[in-house]
């Protein structure tokens, strides 16, 4: 996907949103004026390898791995990009040559480059000396952004503690030597933008950003009495609903269990992308949970919604448009509408560059339901609907699926009379971690993992509380040959119920 981007990009003339760099073996000394100037104005591409002109000329190949890491951590150094906002740049192969891709989408927060704010037109990058020109920059973002109002009332004591170390995990499964993992807590937020100060009135905290991402289930009631996502499946009952997943939490665990009840009640596929193979609800599914959550306007009382229906999946979300109609790939500009959120996500491995959700969909979509074409649309609502295979074999999978709901409450029942002391959030994953087990036996961590969204490290300890009650048991004779499969014990409770 990267790749197509990149070469697209090289049709295209340097401008507002596309800057070209000669790089050999050195970052180009203007580079972070020029990261500084889209997180300021409207977000873009930079290429580096290229010349003013569009010349493919390439990095030095043998450098390119250390360019990168210089590249994430000068944007996560405050000394150079105040506030940090840190990147993650790519290397892409186009013509034989190395080049190296940052994407750099707009910022709701006003940045400087070694203390000087810089602005972006189509003539390049150019200073903002003006006190009046910088306020009207703050001004801008202030009104665009609700992410980044300040709640000088909430408390670092208002944040669930059990959310950082499932983000620490979540960072360090994607990347052990991020710059993030050396903070502590109250830093991790500061680096991470969710404690701002304003400087046109002196008001500072942490922002409605981070109320929402980790905030305490109370805390963001209280913030946003309307805030809530609501998951139904109408197949038989379009009425009202075969089953519902109401959730009022942080984003976080939001984002988990609407990836389970995904997992609970769509057919997966399999995909070799290259060597690897590869879960395509997992693909297509968590660009379209991520979206959901990510670009919502929060201070919109309108509820974000996912609908599952036999031939589709639809989800509406309030949304602060930059553009009215449909969006295709070849014709939209990616634009994060909660950029912090957003930020947050990507370092946790939910989200990809800005933009994947479209570009994702329609790539793995078609492996997923051949001949069918997604749908985003924006507006005031935002609304997108992925159609569903619907066959005899995909029908036969979603009939299978709803009568293994007849024993989701019996494997619910089972968990709550076994396995005390859990949090609600651990008995949900524990019996979706159970019904894929009983849709899938003899399978082993990575195959669960792709099936249920719930992390290697949760589900090791998620598995060990499965045994430890009687339900499952490991068969084979090394855990690369072995395989998870029910007990007796459980099959005949089961099957009684």
């Amino acid at each position: 996907m990267n790749e197509a981007r990149v070469r697209q990009l090289l049709q295209q003339t340097e401008g507002l949103r596309l800057e070209f760099k000669e790089a050999i073996s050195e970052l180009p000394a203007n580079l972070f004026e020029t990261v500084c100037a889209f997180l300021n104005r409207a977000g873009g591409d930079i290429l580096l390898g290229i010349s003013d002109g569009g010349k493919v000329l390439g990095v030095n190949k043998a450098r390119a791995p250390q360019l990168l890491k210089e590249i994430v951590n000068i944007s996560n150094n405050p000394q150079l990009l105040e506030p940090p906002f840190i990147l993650l740049p790519q290397l892409v192969e186009v013509e034989g040559a190395t080049l190296i891709h940052i994407q750099v989408p707009e910022s709701s927060q006003v940045h400087k480059c070694r203390r000087i704010v810089y602005d972006r037109s189509e003539d390049g990058d150019y200073k903002l000396t003006s006190h009046i020109a910088i306020s009207e920059l703050y001004t801008r973002k202030s009104a665009s952004y609700s992410e980044n109002t300040i709640y000088p009332a909430l408390r670092f004591s208002d944040f669930n503690p059990e959310l950082f170390p499932k983000v620490r995990n979540l960072i360090r499964s994607r990347d052990y030597n991020h710059p993030w993992l050396a903070l502590d807590d109250e830093q991790l937020l500061r680096k991470a933008g969710l404690f701002r100060r304003d400087l046109q009135t002196g008001q500072e905290g942490y922002t409605l950003a981070a109320a929402l991402l980790l905030g305490q289930d109370e805390i963001i009631q209280s913030i946003l009495p309307h805030y809530k996502t609501d998951a139904l499946v109408r197949r038989q009952n379009l009425d009202r609903y075969d089953d519902r997943l109401y959730v009022q939490t942080n984003l976080i665990d939001t984002y988990d269990q609407l990836m389970s009840f995904i997992a609970k009640h769509l057919p997966d596929k399999f995909f070799l992308e290259g060597a690897i193979r590869v879960s395509l609800r997992s693909k297509i599914f968590r660009e379209v949970v991520a979206n959901l959550l990510v670009h919502r306007e929060f201070t919109n009382a309108y509820p974000a919604r996912l609908f599952i229906y036999t031939d589709r999946v639809v989800t509406e979300n309030a949304n602060r448009p930059h553009t009215y109609g449909r969006l295709l790939p070849e014709n939209f500009s990616p634009f994060a509408k909660n950029p912090v959120i957003a930020k947050f996500f990507t370092q946790l491995g939910h989200v990809d560059e800005l933009g994947s959700g479209i570009l994702n969909v329609n790539k793995y979509l078609p492996h997923y339901a051949p001949g069918k074409v997604p749908i985003f649309e924006e507006g005031d609502v935002f609304k997108m609907a992925i159609p569903l295979e619907v066959n005899g074999t995909v029908n036969e999978v979603i009939s299978n699926r709803t009568t293994d709901t007849v024993n989701d409450g019996a494997i619910e029942g089972a968990i709550e009379g076994a396995i005390e002391g859990a949090t609600k959030n651990v008995k949900i994953k524990l019996a979706t971690l159970l019904n894929a087990i009983v849709r899938q036996e003899g399978k082993r961590i990575p195959e669960y993992r792709t099936s249920t969204g719930i992390s290697e490290k949760s589900l090791e300890r998620y598995l060990r509380l499965l045994r430890d009650a009687g339900f499952i048991e490991f068969r084979g004779d090394a855990p690369q040959t072995g395989g998870y499969y029910l007990t007796e014990y459980l099959k005949k409770n089961l099957k009684n119920e």
